[in-house]
């Protein structure tokens, strides 16, 4: 798991926790050999920016989806972030592009319980 250390202190779990630097991203660009893997930026393919301004990312953790090994195309990318509140419309948080997030209390609470062999469930209720 990562975090923003201008933002918050180490948190604590059982799972590897490494604070966040500006140059970190996550290669989303399927055709890439570093496609859905931590990639330093700038990289040669698209990637996306891990330390983000809005805060979605203070504290993430990598969902082990499409990396054993990744297969272009079937998805990167997908965290376990910090949800955004929504715009309007009356919902509790705004929806995320693919990934699981959840309020910052909570997920320091939920990362605190895991360790290395914690598995996220992902299904309807």
């Amino acid at each position: 798991m990562r975090y923003r250390p201008d933002r918050l202190a180490r948190p604590h779990s059982g799972l590897d926790v490494v604070p966040l630097t500006p140059d970190q991203g996550w290669c989303d660009a399927p055709s890439d050999p570093a496609y859905n893997r931590l990639v330093k930026l700038p990289h040669g393919a698209r990637a996306e920016t891990l330390w983000r301004e809005d805060g979605l990312y203070d504290l993430l953790a990598v969902i082990g989806h499409n990396d054993d090994p990744p297969q272009s195309g079937a998805g990167s990318a997908i965290f376990l972030h910090v949800a955004r509140e929504p715009g309007d419309g009356g919902a509790r948080f705004a929806p995320t592009q693919g990934c699981v997030a959840l309020a910052l209390a909570d997920l320091v609470e939920v990362l605190a319980l895991c360790d290395p062999k914690a598995v996220i469930d992902i299904g309807p209720i």
